[in-house]
């Protein structure tokens, strides 16, 4: 008759690690639709700022539950960060919104997308457009010594419902203009660079109005000061929001002479196509 060993600490069975796991190290939450996390990095993951990788959950069958989410923290940082709603409908928002540090996630480290410096021609000034949650490729960016490199002028535009809903962008702006690390990493005086165009749709705001509106009626460059609008000879784009928002904002910009361009083919703006919230 066979021994029966006791089950110890090592013979034990473990708990199954998720694929591709990274451990969640903060959540702060914005409003009761929006909140933002941090995991630890994967050694191997290289990522240009502004690119995008698919993360999720095991769900009930135990199968992984995916979702293309852009990264908010920016090429050079050490952990990562994201930023995302949670009223969604759908398996993984759900169970998504209710992480807490220590709990792991799937990563898969393939980064993609189209909102990369490596897909625009030079120019003198960007615009980085953004509504809801496509804010965060451009948290990314706003932070990228490249950024500052390639323009001398950067303006973020950010689109949102409520006031609540501009604050985690207001708040990384602040930070980002009295930041030291970032002035030794990237230069002094580069945050003057920065300008900051918040606008609400429902809640009243000091700039009320959809961004599209306020292009299309030159509300925008006069408040900004910027005679002849968008010109493609001097200007640059970037655009992340809802499907509808990437389409009148393309044809804006498309109306103004700037076309739109790729990785693989440079032009003067670039849309991000994968699902955002």
């Amino acid at each position: 008759m066979t021994e029966m060993k006791p089950v110890t600490e090592a013979t034990a069975v473990k708990a199954p690690v998720l694929p591709d796991a990274q451990t969640v190290l903060e959540v702060k939450h914005w409003t009761d639709r929006l909140f933002s996390f941090k995991v630890t990095r994967p050694q191997s993951l290289r990522f240009r700022s502004g690119e995008f990788v698919m993360i999720g959950l095991l769900g009930d069958n135990g199968k992984p539950i995916l979702r293309a989410y852009s990264i908010a923290s920016p090429s050079w940082d050490d952990v990562l960060e994201l930023y995302s709603i949670k009223v969604q409908d759908g398996p993984l928002i759900l169970k998504m919104q209710h992480i807490k540090p220590g709990d792991q996630i799937i990563l898969r480290p393939k980064p993609v997308g189209t909102l990369v410096h490596d897909a625009l021609l030079p120019g003198k000034r960007i615009w980085f457009f953004a509504t809801g949650t496509g804010f965060a490729p451009f948290a990314s960016l706003l932070r990228e010594p490249q950024t500052y490199e390639d323009y001398d002028e950067v303006i973020i535009t950010h689109t949102c419902r409520e006031v609540a809903e501009l604050e985690y962008g207001r708040q990384l702006i602040e930070n980002i203009r009295k930041d030291e690390m970032l002035e030794e990493l990237i230069g002094e005086g580069f945050a003057d660079k920065i300008r900051y165009y918040p606008t609400t749709t429902r809640e009243q705001s000091p700039k009320m109005g959809r961004i599209t509106d306020l292009l299309k009626d030159g509300t925008v460059f006069k408040d900004l000061g910027i005679e002849g609008g968008i010109k493609p000879e001097t200007d640059r784009a970037m655009v992340c929001g809802s499907l509808a928002f990437n389409h009148d904002i393309k044809a804006i910009l498309e109306d103004f002479g700037l076309r739109e361009g790729a990785n693989s083919e440079p032009k003067e703006f670039v849309v991000e196509k994968a699902f955002v919230g």
